[in-house]
């Protein structure tokens, strides 16, 4: 685990200098600490995945460990399969948040990511971390408004979490970036 957090963190350093994903790096972003997600795929149960919040000090060159959460990400493995497979790898910027998000699938709490391109070059797009959830982030009496179990980890192609943790990382300032690695 120590060598996947510390890829991530070079990853994350390297996207920024570099500007990967769509993140350009003004000399005042580059001496200002930000935030940034890591999702670590679970090979062997995609619905017990892991998403894990970082803070980043560019200053001293350290990285802390903010939270994680369970997660997971699609009905199947084959990250080329439109809403449907869990994310592919590689850096997303993030647009926006919001807490009160109201589309035709996804409501409430949602952290919206950029667009990506698989390795077979399917657009994967309409990409969000949610849960699920009322507009107002309650808990509808039916799906797919209402947490129910571990089955509500699978997605169309999103990272899912609970309702609580979803609201937990809303606590935190806005992540710049979403790292999605195996």
């Amino acid at each position: 685990m120590k060598n996947r957090q510390a890829r991530a963190v070079a990853l994350a350093t390297a996207a920024l200098a570099l500007g990967a994903g769509g993140i350009v790096a003004t000399p005042a972003q580059a001496a200002s600490s930000y935030n940034y997600l890591v999702f670590d795929k679970n090979s062997t149960n995609q619905t017990n995945s892991k998403l894990t919040l970082y803070r980043y000090h560019p200053q001293s060159e350290r990285t802390v460990k903010l939270d994680s959460w369970r997660a997971g990400s699609g009905y199947t493995k084959n990250s080329c399969t439109r809403g449907a497979g869990w994310l592919p790898n590689g850096t997303y910027k993030i647009p926006w948040r919001d807490k009160d998000y109201n589309g035709s699938k996804i409501k409430g709490y949602v952290v919206r990511l950029a667009d990506k391109k698989c390795s077979n070059g399917t657009k994967r797009d309409d990409l969000f971390i949610h849960s699920e959830m009322t507009r107002a982030g309650g808990q509808g009496s039916a799906e797919p408004w209402r947490w129910d179990g571990n089955s509500d980890f699978k997605s169309n192609g999103c990272i899912k979490l609970r309702p609580a943790d979803i609201k937990d990382l809303f606590r935190y300032a806005k992540p710049v970036k979403l790292i999605v690695q195996s």
